[in-house]
């Protein structure tokens, strides 16, 4: 069984519910067990909410008030991958990204996201576009599966 869509979203907050709604009713239609449905959701959610405060700015033509999700249930794996327009990820030397390091102070409000994603999922790429035009986090899982799902029935 193979199911993916992709979403282009406004860097708005109620853009978040909205992609993770999604997510949750293919992985459920899917029969995808719903402990690993709520880990990628919390995962997408951190993810979104991040390109929603971060995510604009740098890009051209008016796009920078937009961000693509896209998500892909292959096989035994999910693949989510959310890309926004904004400045990126700072470069250390090399020029290779590097995302705020983890864990934040106990008392911060914010901070979390990227190392929540990372205890969440099985595989984390965190990364600037090749044109330098926004950051990409993506991710994976690998599925587990209910008993009698509706569309392995079918």
């Amino acid at each position: 069984m193979s199911i993916w869509w992709s979403l282009h979203l406004r860097r708005d907050a109620a853009s978040v519910p909205l992609a993770r709604r999604l997510l949750l009713g293919a992985m459920e239609t899917a029969g995808v067990d719903p402990d690993i449905s709520y880990d990628l959701s919390v995962a997408l959610t951190e993810a979104c909410a991040n390109a929603v405060e971060h995510g604009g700015g740098a890009a051209r033509g008016g796009s920078s008030e937009a961000y693509r999700v896209t998500a892909y249930l292959e096989g035994e794996k999910c693949r989510i991958e959310v890309a926004d327009a904004g400045p990126g990820f700072p470069a250390v030397a090399g020029g290779r990204p590097h995302p705020s390091a983890c864990p934040a102070p106990y008392d911060a409000e914010h901070g979390r996201g990227l190392c929540l994603i990372q205890e969440l999922v099985d595989h984390v790429d965190i990364g600037n576009k090749p044109d330098r035009s926004g950051a990409v986090v993506s991710f994976d899982k690998i599925l587990k599966w209910r008993k009698g799902p509706p569309l392995m029935a079918v």
